[in-house]
């Protein structure tokens, strides 16, 4: 009798046991694209020592948070425990699905699976997906050089017909719906249909791809940075590390200047002009505004491309509102923690040395700091948004402690009945 009531309970145990959820989106093709995880620090980490858990440019890491790189010894700054950051991964095809395996760890004493999938990358990876992803490992002796496969998605780089770029975000107990909708800029309905899901159901553990606005590129297909493509109000290098891109607030728009550290670069003049990159003027006219701008078109063989433009648009806006870059943090300011980035709002732009023959003008120039190079090979935008697939992962590994206790009791129970 006490035997068959703990095979019931066990039984019960096994039915009811939660499990995450995570998009998968199906892929037949070579290509990548840039994606990002929404990584929360589990300790306090050195930038240098965050960067290492993805293989990831520190530099590359902070500006995709709009934080500035400038600041000396920056890459050994200590980032605090629990503060959110996007973390800009390649998102490959692998076996048929959307995933990044460029990541390693090394085990360290006292690393479980459990502790590298739940605590390490903050359930972005289960432990069986990790056993699955290193067949050849049979112990965690230290220093054990680990795959850690992890979550992203490219749905050709657009959400609902415009550009985007994908962020894995991990639920947590005290998320809603409505909640991650907001804080990414997005909707539910739209979270929903990009993750295929029949209702706006969430559980804590589920993965969600999350459509992040974004700034596109119109390079030239031989640039090698063809399809580099910008979230709103983030940052990132390009061509060797000599142009800093930014995607302005609100805006579709992406805009480029000389990265401030930048050493040994090609010319950045547009031709038969005295504009630099980045250069915008305005001059109002009866007619409209007319604008002069010396924009990026991308890095080939070596040499920066620029073209020089001109148009006239029924007003002047004003220069773009980019991000302003804060500094490192050392607390986990309000607007960080548990949240996608900074929430920035306009400052003033600086005085920028465009040209301008006659009248009024508006020059635009943008916050500056080394950055990172960024590019992709993203394919144009279709027509259609994406389609995702929701599919079952592994139960969440904290009932597995639970199961074999319950064995052993029916065990030990049936012993006392023999």
């Amino acid at each position: 009798m006490a035997t068959s009531l703990l095979f019931l309970i066990l039984s019960s145990t096994l039915a009811s046991m939660a499990t995450s959820k995570s998009t998968i989106e199906p892929c037949s093709t070579s290509s990548t694209c840039d994606s990002f995880l929404g990584y929360t620090l589990y300790t306090d980490l050195k930038v240098t020592e965050l960067a290492s858990l993805f293989q990831a440019d520190p530099i590359s890491i902070l500006l995709s948070n709009s934080i500035s790189s400038s600041s000396p010894d920056v890459e050994n700054h200590v980032l605090p425990s629990n503060l959110f950051l996007k973390i800009p991964i390649t998102c490959s095809c692998v076996d048929g699905i959307r995933k990044s395996t460029s990541t390693r760890y090394k085990t360290r004493t006292s690393d479980t699976l459990d502790s590298i999938a739940g605590s390490v990358y903050g359930g972005l990876v289960s432990p069986e997906q990790i056993q699955v992803a290193n067949p050849e490992v049979e112990s965690l002796d230290v220093g054990t050089s680990l795959v850690i496969p992890l979550p992203c998605a490219c749905f050709n780089g657009t959400d609902e017909s415009l550009p985007a770029v994908y962020l894995s975000y991990v639920v947590r107990g005290v998320d809603t719906m409505a909640g991650i909708a907001k804080r990414f800029s997005t909707t539910v309905a739209d979270l929903t249909n990009v993750n295929a899901m029949g209702a706006p159901d969430i559980n804590p553990g589920d993965i969600l791809a999350v459509p992040l606005l974004a700034c596109g590129s119109n390079f030239p297909k031989y640039a090698t940075d063809y399809g580099l493509i910008i979230p709103n109000g983030s940052y990132a290098l390009t061509a060797d590390h000599c142009v800093q891109c930014s995607c302005a607030l609100g805006s579709r728009s992406m805009y480029c200047e000389p990265a401030s550290l930048s050493v040994s670069c090609s010319s950045m003049q547009c031709r038969n002009s005295k504009f630099m990159l980045g250069n915008i003027t305005s001059q109002e006219t009866s007619a409209g505004c007319k604008l002069t701008t010396c924009t990026y078109n991308g890095f080939a063989n070596g040499t920066i491309l620029t073209t020089l433009s001109r148009s006239l648009q029924p007003r002047c806006s004003g220069p773009p509102q980019l991000a302003p870059l804060i500094a490192p943090p050392d607390t986990v300011p309000k607007e960080l923690m548990y949240a996608p980035s900074p929430s920035p709002t306009p400052s003033p732009a600086p005085e920028s040395d465009g040209v301008v023959s006659g009248g009024p003008s508006i020059a635009a120039a943008a916050p500056r700091g080394p950055t990172v190079a960024s590019s992709s090979s993203i394919p144009g935008y279709p027509a259609n948004g994406p389609a995702g697939s929701i599919s079952i992962a592994s139960c969440l590994t904290s009932y597995h402690s639970l199961i074999v206790f319950l064995i052993s009791v029916a065990s030990y129970s049936f012993v006392i009945l023999v």
